[in-house]
């Protein structure tokens, strides 16, 4: 049971990505945005230290 509702968590996530970005290219401008957050993020910390 629970691996059968693991497997559909992941179903439905997988969905949601694919649809979310429509491309490949979509896809790797969400991941260079979701990169370019974290980084700020590490560099305004860095820079509270």
């Amino acid at each position: 049971m629970k691996r059968l509702f693991v497997v559909i968590v992941a179903v439905l996530v997988g969905g949601f990505a694919i649809a979310g970005c429509n491309t490949i290219a979509g896809m790797g401008k969400d991941i260079e945005a979701a990169g370019g957050a974290v980084d700020k993020a590490a560099t305004d910390t860095k820079k509270k230290m």
